[in-house]
């Protein structure tokens, strides 16, 4: 582990500066927690609603767009708002993403084709990479470092909730009222979130003038896009699927490169190389993303498991889902209040993820001889210690770059969510597939069905087949949970060698 390096820290806040930070925190995280809500909660709400869409829409195995359009245009949009909001301020980006997002989710519910409907999502993901990141970026815009911990803390808690209360919102909404309501339900959260955003205090621009990167921006369109869509279609596991593939990952590289060398004659860069030059910088993104790739690889399969190899129901699958998130919406907040308390940042991380991969390795071998409780408890622990991370993230990126570049710092960490939570997922499928394949084509094939249209693929073979096809997944599963583990494991490396120990 490296030495303990610290940033300058400021002597203790006072008793009149902490009130001063206390008044600017009620009038800021009121205003930008709805939008971070609606952000979060809508990368997960639609996943109830897929089978409905399908069944309304029709082409199921275009289904999957949906989910992939808006990572994509999230990804792309988290650091064109961080710059922009750089250059010409928060409070006014705050508002054309809200406007992009209601707008797009307007054209969400009244698409009459999957085709429609995944391009009002790429829209709809336009504006919820900017309420995203232009959160992040305001609470510390507002908040000294040594008190961003707590808020931090409450932020990466309150991402966690709204996270779990996506999928349950989206089965009783689309239960209740159809897929449409899953969307327009954005409508008059947005207006709310306009009359709050109103409120927030208008701060100095310390960007600079406006120049914005154009080319840096296509370039980094044409490197995430690709690689997005390379992950979806490898989840499948299909060698016809292979050429597009390598195309796709081929037109990333090409299309890195190219970004690489724009922004380093840019201006104005869209990503700013000086920010990933520093050890501080990248680590600490890497980090996020390896928990990004442990935390929504858990959420996305684990109610599968649950349904198809345990028999659990769907609304108790949910219910033992619950632990999970809460476990990391609570570590975030004790995280955020220690680090406020004491200024040591590294520390919590490296312990916590170090306790979390011994409990996913342990699942991954001790799984078919747990039950449900004792599954549900490990995770939840795992997850108790996995939420150390996020906290540590922000507030070590935030220190280390600096006022003038908050914005590119908070849209560095969504964009190494992003990808590490795409590519995590896309890993943990294709293992799945490997496994299967490997013992049995004809499983592998169901469980593709299974990915698309859930538990009930199953509900036509006899009895004794559906033993057998729970127990090859059974298996498979757990060289899921092993490739969960490892991620954790990364995170865990990353997270002993910060240099920003204390801040």
């Amino acid at each position: 582990m490296p030495s303990e390096t610290t940033t300058d820290a400021a002597p203790p806040d006072a008793p009149d500066a902490v009130r001063a930070t206390r008044s600017v925190f009620l009038t800021v995280f009121p205003s930008i927690m709805l939008p971070m809500f609606m952000a979060a909660a809508d990368q997960t709400i639609v996943a109830t609603a897929l089978p409905a869409i399908a069944g309304s829409l029709g082409q199921v195995e275009r289904v999957s767009w949906i989910v992939v359009a808006y990572l994509v245009a999230n990804t792309i949009a988290a650091p064109v708002y961080g710059r922009l909001g750089d250059a010409i301020g928060r409070k006014k980006m705050m508002f054309v993403a809200l406007t992009v997002f209601v707008g797009a989710s307007v054209l969400c519910a009244l698409s009459g084709s999957i085709l429609m409907l995944t391009a009002a999502r790429l829209l709809q993901g336009a504006g919820g990479g900017g309420l995203m990141t232009l959160s992040q970026a305001l609470i510390a815009e507002a908040v000294p470092p040594r008190q961003r911990g707590k808020y931090q803390g409450y932020l990466s808690g309150m991402y966690a909730s709204a996270a779990t209360f996506g999928p349950v919102a989206g089965g009783w909404l689309t239960q209740a009222f159809g897929w449409h309501s899953v969307f327009l339900v954005n409508v008059p959260l947005g207006l709310l979130a306009v009359f709050l955003v109103i409120r927030l205090p208008i701060q100095p621009i310390r960007g600079g003038a406006v120049r914005f990167d154009v080319l840096g921006t296509v370039f980094f369109a044409g490197f995430i896009a690709p690689v997005l869509l390379a992950m979806e279609r490898a989840q499948h596991f299909d060698t016809r699927s292979l050429p597009s593939v390598l195309a796709l990952l081929a037109l990333a590289v090409v299309s890195l490169a190219l970004l690489i060398r724009q922004e380093k004659r840019a201006a104005a860069p869209l990503l700013p190389i000086q920010l990933f030059r520093q050890a501080g910088i990248w680590r600490t993104d890497t980090m996020a993303a390896c928990v990004a790739a442990q935390t929504v690889s858990l959420v996305s399969f684990l109610p599968m498991y649950l349904q198809v190899v345990r028999g659990a129901s769907i609304a108790n699958s949910g219910l033992l889902l619950l632990p999970l998130t809460l476990g990391i919406a609570l570590g975030s907040l004790f995280t955020g209040r220690i680090i406020a308390a004491t200024g040591r940042t590294a520390i919590l991380p490296s312990v916590g993820l170090a306790v979390s991969a011994s409990l996913l390795l342990s699942l991954a071998a001790l799984a078919p001889w747990l039950d449900n409780t004792m599954i549900t408890a490990m995770l939840a622990i795992a997850a108790l210690c996995s939420g150390t991370a996020m906290p540590t993230v922000q507030m070590t990126v935030q220190v280390v770059a600096g006022p003038r570049f908050l914005g590119s710092a908070a849209a560095s960490v969504q964009f190494s969510r992003s990808v590490g939570a795409s590519i995590g997922t896309a890993l943990v499928g294709a293992v799945l597939f490997a496994v299967l394949v490997g013992r049995d084509p004809q499983i592998a094939g169901l469980f593709a069905r299974l990915v698309q249209e859930g538990p009930r693929a199953l509900d036509g073979l006899p009895a004794a087949r559906r033993v057998v096809v729970r127990g090859e997944i059974a298996d498979a599963f757990r060289a899921a949970f092993l490739t969960i583990g490892c991620f954790t494991t990364m995170g865990m490396l990353f997270a002993w060698w910060l240099p920003v120990r204390r801040i």
